[in-house]
C-alpha cells in the first residue's frame, strides 16, 4: 500500500526522532489491535467449520502480493545467488510444515515459566515474518502451532470483555503478554536487520522473500487438516482464494 517504507523508517529511528515516530505509527498500532480483536472471534468460528476455504482466503491473500514482489526483482538478471536464496528459504518453509506433519502441531497456552520465554521467542520471531515484506506472519505462527492457540485466547478475552469477566481478561492477557513483548523487540531489531540487507544484499533478499512467500501457500493448505472436502468446500474455497488475491493484488497498487 505504499507505506512499507516510511513504517520501516519510523522504527528503525524511533529514539532519535520518538515523537513524530510515534505519531506515524500509533493510528496502524491502533488500527491493528482493533483489527485483531474484531476479527479474532469470527476467524476461530471460521477455521472451526470452514478450515478450506478459510485457508485458501488466507492464501489468495499471499498470492496476491507475490506480484508486487516480481516487481522488484524485475530486471536485475540471473544470478547463482539469486537462486541459491529462492530455493534455500522455500525449502525451509516446506521443510517446518513436513516436520510438524500434515496435522500440524498442538499447543496448549500457559502461564508456566517454559511457555512465557517460548511466547516470547515465538513473538520474535512472529515479528519478524510481519516487517518482512510480503510474508504471512499467520502462517508462520500456523507452522509453530501458535496460531490457532492464540487467536483462541484472544477470542476469549473479546467475548470476555463483553461480559465484563476481567478474571478472564487478566489471565489471558498475562499468557499473551510475553508474546506482545516479543513482537515489539523483535520489530526493532528485525526491523533494523531487514534496512541493513535491502542496503547491502537488496535483489538476493528479495528473492529469499518471494521463496518464503511462494512456499506459504503450500505450508497453508498442509497445515489445514483437511481431508476428503465436499465439492462445494472446494468452490467455496476457490471464490475465498480469488478475492483474497484480488483484494492484496489491487491494494499493492495503490499508493500511500
Amino acid at each position: 500500500m505504499g507505506i512499507y517504507d516510511k513504517m520501516i523508517y519510523a522504527v528503525n529511528n524511533i529514539r532519535k526522532q520518538f515523537k513524530k515516530s510515534v505519531n506515524y505509527l500509533l493510528p496502524y498500532v491502533i488500527g491493528a489491535v482493533i483489527g485483531i480483536a474484531a476479527l479474532s472471534v469470527i476467524i476461530e468460528r471460521l477455521f472451526e467449520t470452514r478450515p478450506l476455504e478459510t485457508s485458501l482466503g488466507f492464501i489468495g491473500l499471499i498470492i496476491g502480493g507475490i506480484p508486487v514482489l516480481l516487481k522488484k526483482v524485475k530486471n536485475k538478471g540471473f544470478k547463482a545467488s539469486y537462486a541459491i536464496s529462492f530455493i534455500f528459504f522455500f525449502a525451509l518453509i516446506i521443510g517446518l510444515q513436513l516436520l510438524q506433519g500434515n496435522e500440524g502441531v498442538t499447543v496448549v497456552l500457559s502461564r508456566s515459566p517454559k511457555m512465557m520465554i517460548l511466547l516470547f521467542l515465538v513473538g520474535i520471531i512472529a515479528s519478524a515474518t510481519m516487517v518482512i515484506p510480503g510474508v504471512s506472519g499467520s502462517m508462520i505462527l500456523m507452522l509453530l502451532g501458535f496460531y490457532q492457540p492464540i487467536i483462541d485466547i484472544v477470542s476469549q478475552c473479546v467475548t470476555a470483555l463483553k461480559d465484563f469477566d476481567f478474571v478472564v481478561i487478566i489471565n489471558n492477557g498475562i499468557i499473551l503478554l510475553p508474546f506482545a513483548i516479543g513482537v515489539l523487540v523483535g520489530i526493532i531489531i528485525i526491523a533494523k536487520l531487514i534496512t541493513f540487507l535491502f542496503e547491502r544484499y537488496e535483489t538476493v533478499t528479495f528473492y529469499g522473500i518471494i521463496g518464503l512467500v511462494a512456499a506459504s501457500p503450500f505450508a497453508v493448505l498442509m497445515s489445514s487438516g483437511v481431508r476428503s472436502p465436499k465439492a462445494s468446500n472446494i468452490i467455496i474455497g476457490i471464490i475465498a482464494c480469488v478475492a483474497g488475491i484480488a483484494v492484496t493484488y489491487f491494494l499493492g497498487g495503490e499508493e500511500a
